[in-house]
């Protein structure tokens, strides 16, 4: 059975296609920044990004009645368990008036669905930003009314996670895991025996990454507040321009690591600040965990990085082996949700 795979980011649409867990065909699409700023809203892309996924699937040598199902990204969606959803009426109102804002994502549940029609063939998303399977009493912030959400890179996440446990020759509802996805953002969870009971996601707090803040004290950040900037400016500035951005101005963090080999104390600063910061997150989900953790899983784009990983593991190896799976898995990840709803287990509904 043939699956479409979508996973549309800010940037470009990845479209692939699987026959059973394994992966026949990839494009990536890029779209021209000078394009997308033609949309006043990022749903306003689907008629554009819809175009370039059917091209696609025609210069892969596909047509869409090839498939028997379609598999997207989620969103910014409402707080959901983790797993496998088949897309309805209530996802597709939620994605046209968005809770917590737009966000490129969103497009692959509005694409899977209008496909999924065109063809006659189910439309499913999976393990949204949004998935919440955090614990009570770790969603207390510490002022009422003001309470810790659950965002974070949980298809990524999740299909890490179960690549450890295989690794470990275990299963993954079995295992205690720190998992870290490190790259444009940062999340650091606490998955225990198949959930996330807790997490730092960089939009919030917990550690910064290259060019959001993370945690910042309190006090400065509402002197900033009421320093004349616009609500959207200091998002924008916090969210685009902070982290390892602000200090040294630049996104790429292969730049941050010659710059710090070649001898530069500034930038080996700031390359240590960041270590240190995905270190304290570490030990804090660890101890979300009583410190009965079975490894601690390195992901994202920074896990390329040997030296950056090397100085993490100098500092928590004591607390659990380190495995260090660098990159995403989202497209295989999706692909195999899709399978298993395929063959007999029940999606669920949003």
């Amino acid at each position: 059975m043939l699956v479409l795979i979508i996973n549309p980011g800010s940037t470009t649409t990845k479209v692939a296609v699987y026959d059973e867990a394994a992966q026949k065909d990839k494009r990536t699409i890029a779209h021209e920044e000078a394009v997308l700023r033609q949309f006043n809203r990022i749903i306003d892309q689907l008629a554009y990004r819809k175009g370039l996924v059917l091209d696609a699937i025609l210069e892969m040598g596909y047509r869409l009645d090839d498939f028997s199902a379609i598999c997207s990204r989620g969103g910014l969606l409402r707080h959901i368990p983790s797993g496998l959803y088949a897309v309805n009426d209530k996802v597709i109102y939620d994605i046209e008036h968005p809770l917590y804002g737009e966000h490129a994502a969103n497009l692959g549940i509005l694409l899977a669905n209008e496909l999924g029609k065109t063809a006659g063939i189910p439309a499913f998303f999976m393990d949204p930003p949004s998935t919440d399977e955090m614990t009570d009493v770790s969603r207390i912030s510490g002022y009422k009314g003001m309470e810790r959400e659950s965002f974070f890179h949980a298809l990524n996440q999740k299909g890490m996670a179960r690549i450890a446990a295989q690794q470990l020759g275990r299963v993954y509802e079995e295992l205690n895991l720190v998992v870290v996805h490190t790259g444009g953002g940062v999340s650091v969870a606490a998955h225990e025996k198949g959930r996330v009971i807790d997490v730092y996601n960089v939009k919030d707090e917990g550690s910064f990454s290259m060019d959001r803040g993370g945690s910042l004290p309190i006090n400065a950040l509402i002197n900033l507040c009421f320093s004349g900037m616009t609500k959207a400016e200091i998002k924008d500035e916090l969210g685009m321009f902070a982290g390892v951005y602000s200090y040294l101005g630049t996104r790429d963090f292969r730049e941050v690591e010659e710059r710090a080999r070649s001898g530069d104390a500034e930038v080996r600063l700031i390359f240590d600040a960041l270590v240190y910061q995905h270190c304290k997150d570490i030990g804090a989900m660890a101890s979300v965990l009583r410190f009965q953790v079975d490894a601690i899983v390195l992901t994202g784009g920074l896990a390329y990085s040997e030296a950056f990983c090397d100085s993490i593991i100098e500092r928590v190896s004591k607390i659990a082996p380190v495995m260090v799976l660098p990159g995403e898995v989202e497209m295989q990840s999706l692909a195999q949700g899709a399978m298993r709803v395929l063959h007999g287990e029940k999606a669920l509904e949003y």
